[in-house]
């Protein structure tokens, strides 16, 4: 290597391999970003509140998966007090809650970009930390829209994961848009789920509702795990069932009554209510939804959607009165 080019590349050669480090494998790998998402309702939370009950007891996980020895978790939940609703959850689950730590936002709302987010990793040597829900935790003008700016709030946020060696999940809710897979599902960006090396989701099954499965939809580090099912009730409370047969459901159509150009207006309307945005970013973002170029442009017509470009890139306004008469629209289809 000369002197110029110093420091600026290396080859592989020279880099020491390393297996991943797994917290459950293959579901959630350490120093990485997992997505855990699902409709409301479905028990997310709970879930992943009793997993992390047995990773403080060191007991395996419900697959089997052994844990050597207890570990110190992180839960920040912006949604649910901690006096009343959180510790007795803890509690309920089994948790030690002595390894159970929680970031005091007194002194201002917690953030993506806070810096006690690493501080609490590193303080506690958290083994774990969980973001309930991951919307709650964005800064106001971290707009889960915009594919740059999530890839850049959770480039470092993962930065913060490696250096650690610390497993992150991010707890997600779903949007209802019909039609596409469910990784693109989730709220916001699908750079969110781009960026996490495990997605996991839950859903309940259709003919036993108290029954739910945890199932991967997305594992870059590892083939995928089989589906994890659980009985959620409030009658017989949380509990386990285990490894089952259980496939993804195959994505819904577009009903006749909502068409692509529906979808695709109220998706549109919903990202421009009130604020402006790159047109890439919603192309983007419709495009991982299943919709086509042509579609797209359709329902940018029809929504009277005018262009303009700022500081080389172009940008989309939904007039006031549009934007408007929309939201009426789709309050009245709920």
């Amino acid at each position: 290597m000369s002197e110029t080019n110093k420091g600026i590349y290396e080859y592989f050669s020279q880099v020491k391999e390393q297996p991943v480090d797994w917290l459950w494998y293959p579901y959630i790998p350490c120093g990485k970003l997992t997505l855990l998402q699902g409709d409301p309702g479905e028990g997310k939370s709970t879930f992943m509140l009793n997993i992390a009950a047995l990773l403080t007891r060191g007991m395996d996980m419900p697959d089997g998966f052994k844990i050597t020895h207890p570990h110190t978790i992180v839960y920040q939940c912006a949604e649910d007090n901690v006096a009343d609703t959180i510790k007795p959850r803890l509690m309920a689950a089994g948790a030690d809650c002595e390894k159970v730590a929680y970031i005091i936002d007194d002194y201002g709302e917690l953030t993506l970009e806070d810096t006690r987010i690493e501080d609490t990793i590193r303080e506690t040597k958290a083994r774990l930390l969980i973001l309930d829900p991951l919307q709650s935790f964005l800064v106001q003008d971290g707009d889960m829209h915009s594919a740059g700016r999530m890839r850049m709030v959770l480039g470092k946020l993962a930065g913060i994961a490696a250096k650690y060696n610390c497993a992150v999940v991010l707890i997600g809710h779903m949007n209802k848009a019909a039609g596409g897979k469910n990784l693109y599902r989730g709220l916001g960006s699908i750079d969110i789920a781009a960026i996490a090396r495990s997605v996991l989701m839950i859903a309940r099954d259709e003919t036993c509702p108290e029954v739910r499965y945890m199932f991967p939809v997305k594992s870059s580090l590892a083939p995928e795990g089989s589906a994890i099912s659980f009985t959620f009730s409030k009658e017989y409370g949380f509990r386990f069932i285990g490894p089952c047969d259980y496939s993804e459901p195959e994505s819904q159509e577009f009903s006749d009554v909502e068409s692509k150009k529906d979808t695709a207006c109220k998706l549109i309307s919903q990202m421009l209510l009130g604020r402006d945005l790159p047109s890439s970013d919603i192309i983007e973002e419709l495009l991982g939804r299943g919709m086509s170029k042509r579609t797209i442009y359709t329902a940018k017509k029809e929504l009277c959607i005018t262009s303009y470009k700022h500081r080389d890139m172009w940008y989309w306004h939904l007039p006031e009165d549009v934007a408007m008469l929309f939201d009426r629209e789709w309050k009245k289809m709920k």
